[in-house]
């Protein structure tokens, strides 16, 4: 009777162990299976979060709602956009006839700060943006505009002016092509007087850049549209490069608020 007793109970706890065993093996499973589920949903909002990030981040900025501007790079170059794109290789209604300048070249002056900087713009290389810009200077446009935007890097120097509003923005109202006597090399001297654009050949428009250094930018769009040259008075955009970008960028408003008092081309 003892040793049934006995046999009894050691089968019991047998039983326990065992039973223990398996509630302890079915905990493990539903925590490998609650992790896993737990890992999944991370893994699944990560991947949202980066899409989205993706999406913001990296999409480019629509042409039609804000401007693009140069970055002081090889691979990005000076381009005001448009807020509305005009249909394509369609010039605005206001924007002068090519052949009102072909042919012919203008020379004058651009007053930044008080200080006469020379220009001459060939109408014979860019017959249509020297019209444009012969047509802003006679109607007096530029006279208070700012000078916005400064890039100072290797390679890369170039002060932006003309910009309707000071801001950067184009004028969904003015817009124009071709793209016109762009070097093939990407090489813009110092001393170049070129056209921004946006990221369409028709989307030229009022701002213009002048290199204060060679300068090197892309030409797998089109390029931009050499209009003309500093003649004399380099050295007053060298001296609002000298003055620095600010928040010490290599790229922004330049620390000098710079003003065109005006634009004389005859």
């Amino acid at each position: 009777m003892v040793n049934t007793n006995k046999s009894n109970r050691e089968a019991k706890a047998r039983v326990a162990r065992m039973q223990a065993n398996q509630a302890l093996h079915q905990e493990q499973q539903l925590r490998r299976k609650r992790d896993n589920l737990i890992a999944a949903i991370a893994i699944a909002v990560a991947l949202v979060v980066a899409i989205v990030l993706a999406l913001t981040v990296f999409t480019p900025k629509d042409s039609a709602s804000a401007e693009t501007e140069p970055t002081p790079t090889a691979t990005v170059a000076p381009s005001p956009a448009p807020t509305t794109a005009a249909p394509a290789e369609t010039n605005s209604p206001t924007v002068p006839k090519a052949d009102t300048a072909a042919g012919k070249t203008f020379t004058g002056s651009l007053s930044l700060n008080g200080q006469p900087v020379g220009v001459s713009l060939d109408g014979t290389a860019a017959p249509q943006a020297a019209a444009v810009f012969k047509s802003l200077a006679d109607s007096g446009f530029m006279t208070g505009k700012s000078c916005h935007r400064l890039a100072d890097a290797p390679d890369f120097g170039v002060l932006q002016c003309g910009s309707l509003n000071g801001d950067g923005q184009g004028d969904p109202s003015y817009l124009w092509g071709p793209v016109e006597n762009t070097p093939a090399d990407g090489k813009y001297p110092a001393g170049t007087i070129a056209v921004a654009r946006a990221n369409t050949t028709f989307s030229n428009g009022t701002q213009f850049f002048i290199t204060f250094k060679d300068t090197v930018l892309p030409q797998d769009t089109g390029g931009y549209t050499i209009v003309g040259k500093v003649t004399s008075g380099l050295d007053v955009v060298d001296a609002i490069a000298g003055g620095g970008i600010e928040a010490d960028a290599t790229d922004g408003a330049p620390k000098t608020k710079v003003t065109i008092d005006s634009f004389k081309l005859d």
